[in-house]
């Protein structure tokens, strides 16, 4: 564990490897039941292009991280692609627009997905720039005069890591998205402990914090949603185990999601140095076994550790094949040793409540580990999901407890058959 913090905190603030995550890259755990990561918005912050690294006209030189990256005709996931670049090749980026990058490398002209550009100085591309609106020198995104103690706050950067404490020695928790809503409860030394809408806290550095009336009506917002979303959780009735057997998985299309993947580990246990991304896809693995036997279809959106799709891909994969349903899987932590158990995780009261509520039955009591029900979560692989969605937090790699029967190969397959188990108890209607 202390070797793979250390190597975490050598990395910069403004964090490259998601889209999101929005979740994350990293999954921003916290104390309690709820595991939630910040809601993602859509607002552009024009941020300070480092000096030396900018043309006259403001543009800059980016390098290709990712061993194939499409070129669309425009900014958009869903866009015609014109061209593609491969690992290693360098581009000049003239303009952004949420995060996508218009690119030219002398063949090939177009917009890409700006989480797979890093600066020819190693510093993220999209989380770090803007093509200014007009001749004016590009604004810098430091707002700390704005943003003080009890006040609302939008973040302002595409993904910037949270940290356990206000440093970058401190253990990264996960990340942060542009236009997330927060409420900054103390600052120190340039940094800013935050609490989002949904209850998660951890530290955030001040200047990628924005203050004034828009971070007001965005925290009122999502804080409604959330609040809306829980309470008909709570008055949803529960389902009942026994109607497993009354339900059937077979013709059933179901896309598992491994969350993470590639350079982005998640969440690292704290006492076995138990690493997230790993036992993601190995538990998605067991429970694809047992979907497939009981004749379900099943499609993943990464099969190897070294992947690592777009939470956008992850989230459009659904649609595309005309899935019934969508299950994404992590594992948790969080800043006290305490917190343990699972969670399930949906974002629409419409559409994934009733598949939530069927998760949790087998999960219950399954698993040798406690169940924490259901919660509230603001996650872009189920909140742009467009089939019945959950994303399930099977334990706290946080809790030496919940760790060390985590590691068991018995707890993998349990898990794994409780979540076939709650699939097929929701098709039992």
């Amino acid at each position: 564990m202390n070797s793979m913090k250390q190597s975490l905190t050598s990395k910069q603030e403004v964090s490259n490897p998601v889209e999101k995550n929005e979740m994350s890259s990293f999954p921003f755990r916290h104390k309690g039941l709820a595991s939630l990561t910040l809601a993602a918005g859509i607002g552009a912050a024009v941020l300070t292009v480092s000096p030396g690294e900018a043309h006259a006209d403001n543009t800059y030189t980016a390098k290709v991280h990712t061993d194939s990256l499409n070129v669309r005709s425009t900014a958009g996931p869903d866009t015609p692609i014109v061209g593609s670049l491969r690992s290693g090749d360098i581009v000049t980026v003239t303009d952004e627009n949420l995060g996508w990058l218009k690119v030219n490398n002398g063949s090939t002209s177009g917009w890409v997905a700006g989480y797979y550009l890093k600066r020819t100085n190693g510093s993220a591309a999209s989380a770090t720039s803007s093509k200014p609106s007009s001749s004016a020198s590009v604004r810098n995104v430091s707002t700390s005069t704005q943003v003080s103690t009890g006040s609302k706050a939008l973040v302002t950067a595409n993904s910037v890591i949270i940290r356990s404490g206000p440093g970058k020695n401190y253990e990264l928790l996960g990340s942060s998205n542009r236009n997330d809503a927060v409420t900054v409860t103390k600052q120190q030394n340039g940094w800013s402990r935050i609490e989002t809408s949904y209850g998660a806290h951890g530290w955030i550095s001040t200047k990628y914090l924005q203050g004034g009336s828009g971070a007001i009506v965005k925290s009122a917002v999502q804080t409604q949603k959330a609040t809306n979303v829980s309470n008909a959780a709570a008055q949803s009735p529960k389902a009942s185990t026994s109607d497993i057997q009354s339900g059937s998985l077979q013709g059933k299309l179901i896309v598992l999601d491994p969350g993470h993947g590639g350079n982005d580990p998640g969440t690292i246990g704290t006492t076995y140095g138990l690493v997230e991304q790993e036992l993601n896809l190995k538990t998605a693995m067991y429970v694809r076994d047992y979907l497939v036997s009981r004749g379900a279809r099943v499609e993943m959106t990464r099969t190897d550790s070294g992947q690592r799709p777009s939470l956008s891909s992850r989230a459009q994969l659904s649609a595309s094949l005309g899935a019934d349903a969508f299950v994404s899987i992590h594992y948790n932590s969080a800043l006290t040793s305490s917190s343990n158990g699972t969670l399930v995780c949906f974002y629409s009261e419409s559409k994934d409540l009733g598949l939530a509520r069927a998760m949790e039955a087998p999960l219950k009591g399954g698993t040798g580990i406690r169940s924490n029900g259901l919660a509230f979560g603001n996650f872009k692989v189920i909140r742009e999901n467009s089939v019945p969605s959950v994303l399930l937090e099977m334990g706290f790699l946080s809790n030496a407890s919940d760790e060390a029967t985590i590691a068991s190969n018995d707890y993998q397959r349990n898990a794994a058959k409780a979540i076939a188990d709650g699939l097929q108890l929701y098709f039992s209607k």
